[in-house]
């Protein structure tokens, strides 16, 4: 997989995707991930990016030109463009997944006030990450780097994500490791007894049990 990133601030990269599951990702030729300034696609003699709304209002809008300039100069038939913005589809493991089979994602980091309207045009998804306003599209274009790249084949095991909090709508069964009694709190005996259907069935309830207390809207769906 092929994913390159659109943004003003490439500098708030560095290091992030040098470090644990995407580094070897990267170092086994899993995915290549590409940072790429589109202020270098600007035409316009100072540099700028960016101009005042039609109609007036508060911040600066991000142009069309270097936006377009850039995507278009990178895209192919296999490219799927994604728009972060806080009024798109709201990021699930299931979009992860869908996005995980996909050849080349271009992500743009929207900024400032938000973007000329007439960039959507260009762009096949918008997602957001959540109920909530960032400065800009940066940490959310992180978020699903991450969360994409552990699903391509090869990067982690699959029963490593097949087991994830979100598949099926229910959150992930609790996990102990050694010792087996700490401070008075003792691992489940069923986890113990190498029955591996009871474990399986324990920790589906737990799971169940889990989401009817913490995420009741999960079942719902």
């Amino acid at each position: 997989m092929k994913i390159d990133i659109l943004t003003l601030f490439p500098d708030m990269f560095n290091n992030v995707f040098e470090e644990s599951i995407i580094k070897r990702a990267q170092e086994l030729k899993k995915v290549e991930i590409n940072i790429i300034n589109f202020r270098e696609y600007t035409i316009d003699p100072h540099n700028k990016v960016d101009d005042t709304p039609y109609g007036g209002g508060a911040g600066m809008v991000l142009t069309c030109q270097p936006i377009f300039d850039c995507v278009n100069s990178i895209r192919t038939n296999d490219s799927v463009v994604i728009l972060l913005t806080p009024d798109g589809e709201v990021y699930k493991q299931k979009k992860a997944y869908q996005l995980a089979e996909k050849k080349h994602l271009i992500i743009i980091c929207g900024h400032y006030e938000g973007f000329d309207e007439r960039i959507r045009s260009i762009c096949d998804l918008e997602i957001s990450i959540g109920d909530y306003v960032l400065t800009g599209g940066e940490i959310a274009a992180m978020v699903l780097v991450d969360s994409i790249t552990r699903l391509l084949p090869g990067v982690i095991t699959e029963d490593s994500h097949i087991n994830d909090s979100f598949n099926d709508n229910l959150l992930d069964y609790p996990t102990y490791t050694k010792p087996r009694i700490y401070n008075g709190m003792e691992v489940p005996e069923v986890l113990l007894s190498g029955d591996h259907k009871k474990i399986a069935e324990y920790r589906y309830q737990e799971s169940l049990k889990k989401t009817k207390e913490r995420r009741p809207d999960l079942l719902e769906k």
